[in-house]
């Protein structure tokens, strides 16, 4: 019998959640995945609320090859722009933006820092240092 998206789907985005537990350390809990995903591309953020400030992970390329296989898993008519994966202890929470949803004429480096806003308030984010050179 042939599976519907929910039975690819939910699997993907628990899988998500493992590889966010493996970015971030054992206690994920208030860790936000921000991510945005086109045809052959996705661009992604992690965060994790520490309370007083939110600190930032990159993705790993293992995240970001779930986040397009769940992309991919949508009819193209039906595939997101916007991904939003929140977790709370044990659970997790998802909330997508379709195409027609986002203002085209932005990127995604204007886009995150307004989901961060809404996310976190005006918590500081702290990123790691640049690479030295």
């Amino acid at each position: 019998m042939p599976k519907d998206k929910f039975d690819i789907l939910g699997p993907l985005l628990s899988e998500i959640g493992g590889e966010l537990a493996e970015i971030v350390g054992p206690d994920f809990d208030g860790t936000y995945l921000y991510a945005e995903a086109g045809p052959g591309w996705v661009g992604a953020g992690v965060f994790k609320d520490e309370g007083e400030s939110v600190r930032y992970f990159d993705p790993s390329s293992k995240i970001c090859d779930l986040l397009l296989e769940a992309w991919r898993t949508e009819e193209p008519s039906k595939r997101w722009a916007v991904m939003e994966y929140a977790v709370k202890g044990t659970r997790f929470d998802t909330h997508f933006q379709f195409p027609e949803e986002i203002d085209p004429n932005e990127t995604e480096m204007e886009r995150r820092p307004r989901a961060l806003l809404r996310r976190f308030g005006d918590k500081p984010v702290i990123y790691p240092p640049p690479p030295s050179r």
